[in-house]
């Protein structure tokens, strides 16, 4: 019988439990932190570039640049800047196909209880391919669309000579822009639900009987219809325990990080004091070692908010799995198999009986 989104958290909060404490296991832990970082599991975090400005005087960054750099050509800038978007494109489809088969192999190792990543990252790789394709494909799509949006209602303002003096047109052009922001949002929203519903729903369907993506839709569309309000409840559901889970894993994190930096920082402190001893400046080449060391700190702080999340890395599929079992019998059945029954050896032959003498 289907349970509710309600129903669903107890069942979900046992599951993870057992999983993660009994026994504890580290390597467990570790594994599932790089499973759960590498699939999308863990949230933003809350970060957002809302408060930062660009300086409105560049002076000082000019003066710092050819001070570092006195015979440097900012023409050169400009291949290194194209190469680095190249880099960054192919570097976020690696992680785009690396993430879709992650979130197989994090499938399987909350329905086991088990995470061994070799052995189903092998068992996954067919499914998670044909997951990367619609993520490429719905990333395409969802381009196109904020593109269509946006570019259809800036082409018609721009016909109108509305953007040629503005001061003019204040009125339409605020009220174009509200029904557009609202446009955007509503699609954006969309988005982020059939994104959720797919690695939710989808993603366990094509995993149990080989399908893409798009078939596994046709499947769960029929459920949808059945049951709008149980999914919609669902849904609600996720957003207030993901809320939740944010608030109190942000706090635990920044805890975390701001004890971790005070040692990073003294390295950092003691690296730039004695580079400048040594006569170091500011070059392509120090930038750059700069740079990389940046990354190896931003990885190693994202390890460890990945270490920090493990329990809603598990909670939340298993919170999903439980959720959906209960209206998918083939995944009700993986989740819980019926028990072996004993193979009960034969009789032994008694030995015939003897004749009667005489």
């Amino acid at each position: 019988m289907p349970i509710s989104a309600i129903d669903a958290i107890s069942p979900a909060f046992q599951h993870t439990k057992q999983q993660l404490l009994q026994p504890f296991r580290a390597t467990q832990w570790a594994k599932l932190a790089l499973v759960g970082f590498l699939a999308g599991e863990l949230s933003s975090g809350g970060c957002n570039g809302g408060n930062f400005h660009m300086p409105s005087q560049t002076g000082g960054g000019q003066r710092f640049v050819h001070s570092g750099l006195p015979n440097f050509d900012p023409m050169m800038l400009v291949p290194l800047i194209g190469l680095l978007v190249v880099i960054a494109i192919v570097l976020w489809i690696l992680f785009l196909y690396v993430s879709s088969v992650m979130r197989f192999v994090l499938f399987d190792s909350v329905i086991a209880k088990r995470c061994e990543i070799g052995l189903y990252w092998g068992r996954r790789h067919g499914a998670g391919l044909g997951y990367f394709v619609w993520q490429l494909l719905f990333f395409l799509a969802m381009v196109a669309g904020l593109a269509i949006l946006l570019g259809i209602p800036a082409a018609l303002a721009l016909a109108e000579g509305w953007f040629n003096d503005p001061r003019q047109h204040a009125v339409p052009l605020i009220l174009a822009g509200i029904v557009v922001f609202f446009v955007v949002l509503s699609f954006m929203v969309s988005a982020l639900v059939v994104h959720v519903l797919t690695k939710d729903f989808v993603v366990p369907t094509m995993a149990l009987e080989n399908i893409n993506a798009i078939e596994g839709w046709r499947r769960l569309w029929p459920m949808l219809k059945a049951e709008k309000g149980s999914y919609a409840g669902y849904i609600g559901m996720k957003i207030v325990m993901a809320l939740g889970t944010a608030v109190v894993v942000g706090i635990i994190t920044l805890i975390v990080v701001i004890i971790l930096l005070i040692p990073v920082g003294g390295v950092g402190v003691v690296a730039v004091l004695a580079g400048k001893t040594a006569g170091l400046t500011w070059n392509l080449y120090t930038i750059t070692l700069a740079v990389v060391a940046g990354c190896i700190v931003l990885a190693i702080l994202l390890y460890v908010v990945s270490l920090i999340s493990v329990p809603a890395i598990v909670f939340f599929p298993a919170y999903s799995i439980y959720f959906f079992a209960s209206r998918y019998p083939a995944l009700d059945r993986f989740l819980h198999p019926p028990p072996s029954v004993p193979q009960v050896p034969p009789p032994p032959l008694l030995p015939p009986e003897a004749a009667p003498i005489g």
